[in-house]
């Protein structure tokens, strides 16, 4: 009988309700007769057996004669990953090392690769490459594992305190002017809304305001309206000087600062410069103290009839390899399921209507992945949490249903760190409002990365309120960066895109959904079964494709 994979053994041994380490699973799927190995096992586990042990299933081999000479074979390492390049592989060719001092400009798509000696080409526009990882056979090699407990901070689950009413928005928005303009105060001498409309005709002024309003005049020119706690001043911004296509850039209900002069009466500040609250160029990241990664994805969409079974099983055999050896983190910034109600006609798309048993399908597929692995998740928009951000995690009966390996649940947005390093994990919904205000060359659905960008330039991960964004008022603006992370991380486009700005890795991560009609009609093109793989140490990123 051909052998076993290794989520194929640890998902059989779940329905029986068993976890099992890692070498254990490795001697079933070694075992001549996998199914036998199992049933024999499980006869065997005493009424209040929770794990399964590589002691176990050693008793059970030679008790029950179910192995064969290979059953009991000492691990040897995992075969390499055959590739679909066509190209002959060359294993004298050492891999390009791309790790160099931290620069202070941008850095788009610079992947470094992996101990894999396969590689192909990925999109010609962004120049990017993938390792491309087929895992084939089963793993042959116990892995030790061993991640520290990630610390999460700026969770909203359990403070929400929102009900909705006016003054809690206006509460929300207070807090935002008053955590970015700290960002800003040091480098320009605000003055005050009311103070500003005081001076006197042609004196220079400075403010920082969130943009009210945004309008063009009948010369082309273009009217910013800011406001601070003391009220409104407009900042005029002159279509032949070089910051005019700043203007593009900006959303409403962002904070910036302007540098001008003041018109003859007073009323209107002619604009010399902007600025935003943005990473200091100077920003160094953390990176761990010794070799360990962690593979970033996100929407699942489990549910679907275009969810990727068997992609996503290739990635957890995957994950039982020796190649994987290092990935120690598993973080998932939402969509886990594909949920139900969230676009038109999606019930005509549905492979699991009710949602309940889209999440238990899910915690199913999670259970294939190694149980030695710290797994941090975050809500989505299709997942079943309110609509509104920030959101919270799970409710009790939803993190009861995906138990498996024990996940920490944390909310959308969150600060995870891990190893020292810290990642900001937002789902990413206000990509779409990014995307639709900027230039095509500042933010595109083909380089979500970009857009991934304009929201550390402004500090705050969903600037624009209203539209596709919708915000829970709550006594804290829980949506601002207040503190740089060095790893950025989203979903929710379903576009693989990757660099760093400013030196932050931005990753968003694809997803693991194909193509379905409603993306065909609105003419999106997903980024399907990829799973960057960050090297914690270096956060060098390795892009690992299993579709």
């Amino acid at each position: 009988m051909p052998s076993e994979t290794p989520s194929r053994i640890v998902q059989t041994l779940a329905r029986h309700g068993y976890n099992a380490d890692r070498e254990a699973v490795t001697l079933l799927a070694r075992a001549g007769d996998p199914a036998a190995a199992i049933e024999a096992v499980v006869s065997a586990a005493g009424d209040d057996t929770l794990r399964i042990t590589s002691s176990d299933v050693r008793a059970c081999l030679d008790s029950n004669a179910v192995a064969t000479g290979a059953a009991v074979a000492q691990s040897t390492p995992a075969e390499t990953p055959e590739t679909t390049d066509s190209q002959p592989e060359n294993p004298q060719n050492a891999r390009p090392n791309t790790t160099s001092s931290t620069p202070t400009t941008t850095q788009e798509n610079q992947p470094t690769t992996s101990e894999s000696p396969h590689e192909t080409e990925g999109s010609k526009s962004t120049g990017r490459k993938e390792v491309v990882a087929e895992p084939t056979g089963t793993a042959d090699h116990t892995q030790n594992r061993n991640p520290t407990p990630a610390e999460i901070t700026g969770d909203i689950t359990g403070r929400s305190t929102g009900t909705g009413e006016y003054s809690q928005f206006v509460t929300t928005f207070r807090d935002r002017y008053e955590q970015l303009s700290k960002l800003l105060k040091s480098r320009v001498n605000h003055r005050p809304a009311t103070a500003i409309a005081d001076m006197p005709g042609g004196s220079d002024a400075e403010m920082i305001g969130l943009v009210n309003d945004i309008r063009s005049t009948a010369s082309g020119h273009w009217l910013i309206e800011l406001e601070d706690t003391t009220g409104t001043f407009p900042a005029l911004v002159m279509k032949d000087r070089p910051i005019a296509e700043l203007v593009d850039e900006l959303l409403l209900d962002e904070c910036i600062a302007v540098q001008g002069t003041l018109a003859d009466d007073s009323g209107i500040l002619f604009t010399d410069s902007i600025h935003f609250p943005d990473v200091p160029r100077t920003f160094r990241p953390s990176t761990a103290d010794r070799h360990v990664q962690a593979a970033l994805i996100s929407d699942v969409h489990v549910g679907s009839q275009e969810f990727m079974a068997d992609a996503w099983n290739r990635f957890a055999d995957w994950l039982h390899t020796e190649d994987a050896e290092a990935v120690e983190y598993l973080l998932i910034a939402g969509d886990m399921v594909e949920g139900v109600g969230v676009y038109p006609d999606q019930d005509e798309e549905l492979d699991i209507i009710d949602i309940f048993d889209q999440y238990e399908a899910f915690s199913e597929h999670l259970k294939a992945v190694p149980g030695d692995m710290e797994i941090v998740m975050i809500p989505g928009n299709h997942d079943a949490v309110r609509l509104a951000e920030p959101q919270p995690g799970f409710d009790e009966e939803l993190r009861n249903i995906m138990s498996a390996h024990d996940p920490k649940i944390t909310g959308n947005p969150s600060t995870v760190t891990i190893e020292g390093v810290s990642v900001l994990m937002y789902h990413g919904v206000s990509l779409d409002e990014v995307i639709a205000e900027h230039p095509e060359d500042k933010a595109s659905y083909d380089e979500p990365h970009k857009a991934m960008y304009s929201l550390l330039k402004k500090r705050h991960v969903a600037p624009q309120y209203g539209g596709k964004m919708r915000l829970a008022p709550e006594t804290k603006d829980y949506l601002t960066i207040d503190t740089v992370p060095d790893i950025f991380h989203t979903g929710h486009v379903h576009k693989l895109g990757w660099g760093k700005y400013h030196n932050v890795l931005a990753v968003n991560s694809g997803c693991w959904q194909a193509q379905t009609a409603f993306q065909k009609k609105v003419n999106i093109d997903p980024d399907v079964a990829h799973a960057p793989i960050v090297d914690l140490d270096t956060l060098d990123m390795t892009v690992r494709k299993f579709a």
